[in-house]
């Protein structure tokens, strides 16, 4: 069975159950229709659950029924067990069961398994985990969390991340995504601003995460939507060293947060740091060196500067490859505008490659094919600023770990379905960013986890086993007692029982 999104004339996408296995597509169930995208992701993910529901049923064929009818008395309650077996066991691992009761672990791992709006999640949980929980208690639960567990429950992050890369966090990740609202008007902190998600029509906050090592995630903040990127990074490094005391940390971030006052900031506070560096807006005197330096693949060089930091640039083929397949592409689509006569306004600027644009006279526009020969030069160069002493390599190394942090915006955004957020109060919304913050770390435990027991299983994968593993709950007749059963049914939930031993 899969889940089939069908077009309808009327424009409405119908979300449908289909069953493939006669041969014939076969209409299992609908499970919705809107030509709405958040309604249609909304119903795909309940058809997905539906799927996993139907196939972990069990059918009985009762020759006598008297049997039949002991049996149906006897069973009390059919639901999900694996995921709590699972990721259940390792939310307590980490500690999280210390600080608050268990509702919150019960929203952590519905984040994981069925992640969904706050009213769907009380469905949820009654409907696959037997678990009766009123929406308004949900959301006087989360003003408990942003009053009293916010800080214990980072601080119980922190240490698990510290003893999980050996005792000690010296170097730090630091990247910012924006998340949108489904509403029209503006407030205190969900403004309109440069939406990475391009909602620009949608307020949105601006997310920082600090992460460590292999991306465990080690802090975060909220910042109005329209606040500069740059502008976010220093206070949340300064209220994370001062809070663990700390005394030196490596800050590594993308040139999107690199700015003079960030670099200046930076250094009279005694960070050391690794920033992608701008290498086109550098000094006239810096662009002849780094142009002068004809790097062969895999290699680099440093050019020192003025203010005490080092420019690396290094360069690879991979990179040149695909800096000449996207120039390329540009040249190309403008090209395709001005034959089209389809260039506007909008297009008259500097930005990407529309500065390859010249304009000759009032209204004749022509591609300057001199500068894009002239930017061919800097395929496949890449620049870091430092003011540490590690080696190129180490450099080079600790820089390319960022991809991790995109990687946890990406889980936390598809997986965990972070965005769109729909509460209005501020401590809602940053109680709702805290659940995803933890369900993350558990993620992530999970992914750890996972790579010492078996080298081919993703967390994902892990977590769909664990969401068709179902537990039967049966009265003996003769007795009244109640004992419950755990179903293995297949080798993968076997297989998964085992790794973790439940």
């Amino acid at each position: 069975m899969f889940v089939r999104k069908k077009k309808n004339k009327s424009g409405v996408i119908s979300v449908q159950v289909i069953d493939k296995s006669s041969g014939k597509y076969k209409v299992i169930k609908t499970i919705g229709s809107s030509s709405v995208d958040t309604d249609i992701e909304m119903f795909y993910q309940q058809g997905v659950d539906y799927i996993s529901h139907y196939e972990g049923q069990q059918t009985f064929d009762f020759s006598a029924q008297d049997f039949k009818e002991t049996v149906k008395q006897s069973i009390r309650n059919i639901s999900i067990e694996g995921v709590h077996l699972l990721i259940g066991r390792i939310y307590t691992e980490i500690g999280f069961d210390n600080v608050c009761n268990d509702l919150l672990k019960q929203l952590v791992l519905i984040r994981l398994s069925h992640p969904a709006s706050k009213l769907k999640t009380t469905q949820y949980l009654y409907r696959y985990f037997s678990i009766d929980i009123k929406e308004d208690r949900i959301y006087r639960y989360l003003d408990k969390i942003y009053s009293d567990y916010k800080e214990d429950l980072q601080q119980i992050s922190y240490e698990h991340t510290k003893k999980v890369l050996g005792g000690i966090v010296s170097v730090v990740f630091y990247d910012v995504t924006t998340i949108y609202f489904q509403i029209d008007n503006e407030d205190d902190v969900r403004k309109r601003g440069f939406s990475k998600e391009g909602r620009h029509q949608n307020p949105q906050i601006v997310l920082g995460l600090l992460v460590g090592v292999e991306g465990y995630p080690l802090a975060y903040d909220i910042h109005e939507g329209n606040k500069f990127e740059g502008h976010t990074m220093l206070p949340i490094i300064d209220a994370f060293k001062n809070k663990y005391d700390l005394r030196k940390l490596v800050v590594v971030a993308d040139s999107g947060l690199l700015s003079s006052s960030n670099v200046k900031d930076l250094q009279e506070k005694g960070y050391e740091f690794i920033l992608g560096a701008r290498i086109k807006n550098e000094s006239k005197s810096i662009k002849e060196k780094i142009l002068a330096l004809n790097l062969e693949d895999k290699s680099s060089a440093v050019i020192p500067k003025t203010d005490g930091t080092r420019l690396i640039v290094g360069y690879t083929e991979k990179r040149a490859k695909k800096d000449k397949h996207n120039r390329q592409r540009g040249l190309m689509k403008l090209e395709q505008k001005i034959k089209s006569g389809k260039l506007t306004k909008s297009s008259i600027n500097n930005r990407g490659y529309n500065k390859y644009l010249q304009l000759e006279g009032d209204v004749n526009i022509s591609i300057d094919h001199e500068k894009f020969e002239e930017d061919a030069s800097w395929d496949g160069l890449k620049g870091y600023l430092t003011n540490t002493t590690l080696t190129k390599q180490e450099i080079i190394c600790n820089y390319g770990q960022l991809w991790k942090i995109e990687k946890a915006f990406r889980v936390s955004k598809h997986d965990l379905k972070i965005r769109p957020i729909y509460h209005r109060l501020q401590k809602r919304i940053e109680a709702h960013i805290t659940i995803n913050f933890i369900a993350y770390k558990v993620y992530k435990e999970l992914e750890r986890q996972l790579k010492l027991k078996t080298d081919n299983m993703s967390p994902e994968k892990a977590i769909d086993i664990a969401k068709s593993i179902y537990a039967i709950e049966i009265v003996d007749p003769t007795n009244g007692n109640v004992f419950k059963e755990t179903l293995l049914l297949n080798d993968e939930q076997k297989f998964l029982a085992k790794l973790f031993e439940f």
